[in-house]
């Protein structure tokens, strides 16, 4: 008996596939105005005269950020938490992937211990740990209490996770082990094996972790008010314009605006991150490759 494949009924295009493409769209959509609205809110506020009495504001202005930007101390906390932030990933980068490689290829017994210490900062609140930094460094090295050293170490030690995880997701998806005992069959030291196999390997993974723990840094106030009071960084500003509203004229229209600067750095950094890891390829031997993120068009 002949069928008419023409006039057959396919899986998957009736009307449940339509109703399935509308909840979609509906759901994302839903998501958009989540994501959206409140930073459509600062946008408008930054630019309010006044925002008191109806939907809009009563008036636009752009003095709010003529007056941020033209601002020393807050030029000043940008460069000090941009740079707070880059030392931070650059130190938890340099200490994560020596770790994460010998935790899973050179010593297997101490991989529990490296998780254990990537899980104690989500176990401990950020103000216990600026607390213990505080004591300890009392009693090794009272110099440094309140210094720019002592907080880029406490945020290395908050930021230490995001950074782990990332590195060790990228080695275990690139089989690291296997692409390691290749590599030393043919004569590869173990920093050759480090500087031209496993970095290779793992690019999207660091850089990865790299913006978590820069993302981390940038925005942490619990252990800058703590350890680094005497500093000028952008939650440290932040705070002290709610506390002062009432005495500082336009201190939440200037907020709005360092709110929308800092969203703009992290969402340009995240978006060359997404564009970094799209058809990442691992490399087997240096020069060869097999991508994983297909074609790039």
């Amino acid at each position: 008996m002949a069928v008419n494949v023409d006039t057959a009924k396919r899986p998957g295009r009736g009307d449940g596939s339509g109703a399935s493409r509308l909840g979609r769209r509906i759901f994302f959509g839903a998501m958009l105005l989540y994501f959206c609205v409140p930073m459509v809110a600062v946008l408008i506020y930054s630019v309010a005269t006044r925002w008191t009495a109806h939907i809009l504001p009563d008036g636009y202005t752009l003095s709010w950020w003529q007056a941020t930007l033209s601002d020393p101390r807050i030029q000043s906390s940008f460069v000090t938490s941009i740079e707070l932030a880059t030392l931070t990933a650059i130190i938890d980068i340099a200490v994560v992937v020596p770790a994460a490689y010998w935790s899973r290829v050179r010593n297997v017994r101490i991989r529990h211990v490296v998780e254990v210490a990537a899980g104690i900062p989500f176990a401990l609140p950020y103000v216990v740990i600026a607390f213990g930094l505080m004591q300890f460094s009392g009693v090794v090295a009272p110099q440094y209490q309140g210094t720019f050293p002592l907080l880029v170490m406490g945020h290395a030690a908050i930021a230490f996770p995001f950074v782990y995880w990332a590195v060790d997701g990228a080695m275990s998806a690139a089989g690291i082990e296997r692409l390691s005992e290749t590599a030393e069959a043919c004569g590869a030291s173990p920093l050759q094996i480090i500087r031209r196999v496993v970095l290779p390997n793992i690019s999207s993974g660091l850089v990865t972790g790299g913006l978590l723990s820069f993302a981390a840094s940038f925005g942490e106030f619990s252990m800058a008010q703590i350890i680094g009071r005497s500093l000028d960084t952008v939650p440290l500003w932040s705070a002290e314009m709610i506390r002062s509203y009432t005495d500082t004229a336009g201190a939440y229209n200037r907020l709005a605006v360092v709110t929308l600067l800092t969203f703009v750095l992290l969402f340009v950094l995240s978006a060359v991150v997404v564009y970094w890891n799209r058809g990442q390829t691992v490399r087997l031997l240096p020069g060869a490759g097999v991508s994983t993120g297909g074609d790039r068009r």
